[in-house]
């Protein structure tokens, strides 16, 4: 039997020790059943089931080598891949926020709940007129994810993140009618949704991206309720996998095309690019016609995306892939541009290839666009929402903010927080600057998840949060009417 040592004298995390320790027994029951050692129902086996993950109590995942902030900017550090049987699981348990606590806001910041009680909020849409919209929603039921013995675990895992709860499948709407920050009446906009997620207006309709279709809804300024069925503009892939089950949108300043994020099937290809079709990329959609086309591709997960208004380009966050080493691959934001390609599943970071990927696609590769810059290794960064007019200090006046969900595979974690990226003529101008932290308790539980992000009506950036189950709103200490950037 093989064993697996000890990295760096640091103490293994207790959920990769018995994922480990579970993989390798099996592993090791199957080859002796395999031999004729032993029958798979023998007193042996059920013995060995006890006894082998004590044995293999030595097992661990790698800790990461690289401080995440090595991992973050223009220029990342880019280490070698290390491979392993199992990799690396530590995930922050699911707690919720004690009454009366908060996340910390940055010096000069003030925090407060907008919402609190909803079901698992995960995407916020502000609009015009100062309601804001929060899709409360989760995974579709997905029959072909996560099978066998690791999906277990996955699902396991998912459970203790506070992952695993059902849908609400609808878009609720907020509205602080007395101007204290407070959300004071609280409207069903849209029920009956399939995993919802990404919002936006388009020429006076309101436009909602299920796990599986681009609806189309009509909106009057004011309206708490929507009792049309909608229209669906176009079919969004799906399916029984649906791995990625997100789907964004985002609205052209003129509304005719609609941006549309799309995740892949997979890590790293694993179930072959036969299920990645029309995946992996952000569509540009005829608003009008339903009819699309890829706009850049090679985009493992894109999820948050803004417009850059010096710019003008469209700025997307993209979840990079996992399970080889805690220091790889950064997340990262990048500017598109259409015919782009950022290399999943070949390469990433430019041509720095994946070898877990067969056959590989030299011609693709050779041609992979370099991100712009990296958001840290496993963060999970979902949201981003551009500073625009905002009632924050001028720390924070031109740039994009970053809702950083937290890694599962990382030991130590990164993310569980919201980040801002400071820009000066269209570009990143400085380094990471940390506006929302504390999710994370003293006991390392997770008493809250930031996810989507936005500016709203006053100038206040509100953060989703889905393990707390609010929104939280962050304003300057001394806050003003909001101010042009």
């Amino acid at each position: 039997m093989h064993s697996i040592e000890l990295q760096d004298g640091h103490r293994p995390d207790a959920a990769v020790i018995r994922v480990m320790a579970f993989r390798h027994s099996t592993t090791v029951l199957r080859r002796l059943v395999a031999m004729g050692c032993m029958t798979r129902h023998s007193a042996a086996v059920r013995m060995l089931l006890v006894s082998l993950p004590v044995m293999l109590l030595a097992a661990c995942g790698s800790r990461a080598r690289l401080p995440i902030e090595a991992t973050i900017g223009p220029s990342p550090t880019l280490t070698q891949p290390q491979r392993a049987l199992i990799p690396v699981v530590k995930v922050a348990k699911a707690a919720g926020w004690p009454a009366g606590t908060t996340p910390q806001g940055a010096d000069g910041l003030r925090v407060n709940a907008f919402a609190t009680g909803l079901d698992h909020p995960r995407w916020l849409l502000a609009l015009p007129n100062g309601d804001v919209l929060v899709a409360e929603t989760n995974a579709p039921p997905r029959p072909d994810d996560n099978r066998g013995i690791k999906g277990w675990f996955v699902r396991r895992f998912q459970k203790k993140a506070g992952g695993a709860v059902p849908s609400a499948n609808r878009i609720t709407l907020l509205r602080d009618t007395n101007a204290d920050g407070v959300a004071d009446r609280r409207f069903v906009l849209l029920a009956n949704l399939n995993s919802p997620f990404g919002m936006t207006l388009a020429k006076g309709d309101l436009v909602v991206a299920n796990s599986d279709a681009l609806l189309r809804f009509p909106y009057r300024d004011g309206d708490t309720t929507i009792t049309s069925t909608g229209t669906r503009i176009t079919d969004l892939p799906a399916g029984p996998l649906n791995h990625h089950w997100t789907k964004n949108v985002i609205a052209s300043p003129d509304g005719a095309t609609l941006y549309v994020a799309i995740g892949s099937n997979s890590n790293a290809a694993e179930h072959g690019m036969g299920v990645e079709v029309d995946r992996a990329m952000v569509w540009a959609v005829d608003a009008r016609t339903g009819a699309h086309r890829v706009y850049a591709s090679g985009l493992r997960n894109p999820v948050g995306m803004a417009w850059e208004p010096t710019t003008t380009a469209l700025w997307v966050a993209v979840n990079e892939r996992d399970e080889i080493g805690g220091d790889l691959v950064p997340d990262y934001m990048t500017a598109l541009r259409e015919g782009a390609f950022f290399g999943w599943p070949y390469s990433y970071f430019g041509q720095h290839l994946d070898a877990r990927v067969k056959p590989q696609r030299p011609d693709l590769v050779a041609r992979a666009v370099v991100p712009d810059y990296a958001l840290g290794a496993h963060t999970a960064s979902l949201g981003l929402a551009w500073s625009g007019v905002n009632a924050l200090p001028a720390t924070y006046a031109t740039g994009l903010f970053v809702g950083q969900h937290g890694s599962w595979n990382r030991n130590p974690r990164s993310g569980y927080k919201v980040i801002f990226v400071p820009f000066r003529d269209g570009r990143p101008s400085g380094p990471a600057l940390d506006v929302l932290t504390g999710f994370i308790s003293a006991s390392g539980d997770a008493m809250g998840r930031p996810v989507g992000v936005a500016i709203d009506a006053t100038g206040a950036l509100l953060v989703a949060d889905d393990v707390g189950n609010a929104i939280w709103r962050v304003t300057g200490r001394t806050e003003s009417s909001a101010r042009e950037p």
